[in-house]
């Protein structure tokens, strides 16, 4: 009688654990098929612009667009960060392997200090392509780097009539324009460059130190 006492208890024990681990596979599925009914987070567009850059000078203008819209709307320093890197690379792209090569060697050139062969080779860029704005903003960091001041603004100003949102040339703009002690003008360039990029390093020190002066000056 205890030996069948015994048994009848290890049928029951084993029923039982039969039972939970067949309602725990019931929970599990379940979890399992709303978890795959849960729609996917969808990427960054940052990040979908990365994995599928534009073919096109047009498309190129459409993803910039969308970008800076990303980039003014940024939560912290750190995204915006991430969006800038997204659309320097997208300011890179020429859609021509000649205008690539050039632009590369002007690196090289300038790397070595070679800033007569890098304006050559940047004014082979801006005859070529006219309506690449990087190659005039290159173009335009050499000018800068050689303290010629006014081939400069006027470099940067067709890469602004090319793309009015490109904060790079607004703050090269800005620093040669307080350099020549505009500062009016040096304030409204920054104030556009937080509008567009609210985390660009140092233009809100900028804009607050200008500030001061301006006023200062009754203007």
């Amino acid at each position: 009688m205890v030996q069948a006492y015994r048994g009848g208890m290890h049928i029951k024990t084993s029923t039982f654990f039969a039972v939970i681990l067949l309602a725990f596979s019931g929970v599990t599925a379940s979890a399992q098929e709303l978890a795959q009914d849960q729609p996917k987070a969808e990427k960054p567009y940052f990040k979908q612009v990365r994995e599928g850059l534009p073919k096109t000078p047009a498309d190129r203008a459409k993803v910039l667009a969308n970008l800076y819209a990303h980039l003014a709307a940024a939560p912290d320093a750190q995204s915006a960060s991430m969006i800038t890197e997204t659309i320097e690379q997208v300011w890179s792209l020429s859609y021509s392997d000649t205008i690539a090569v050039l632009m590369d060697r002007s690196v090289k050139a300038m790397a070595e200090k070679n800033s007569g062969l890098a304006l050559k080779l940047l004014d082979a860029v801006v005859d070529l392509a006219p309506d690449y704005a990087e190659g005039w903003n290159r173009r335009a960091i050499v000018y800068y780097a050689n303290n010629d001041y006014m081939r400069a603004l006027g470099d940067l100003r067709r890469v602004l009539a090319l793309d009015p949102n490109h904060y790079k040339a607004l703050d090269g703009l800005a620093q040669i324009l307080r350099e020549l002690d505009r500062d009016k003008q040096a304030l409204q360039a920054y104030r556009q460059i937080m509008s567009i990029n609210p985390y660009w390093p140092g233009a809100s020190d900028a804009v607050k130190e200008l500030e001061r002066e301006v006023e200062g000056q009754g203007i």
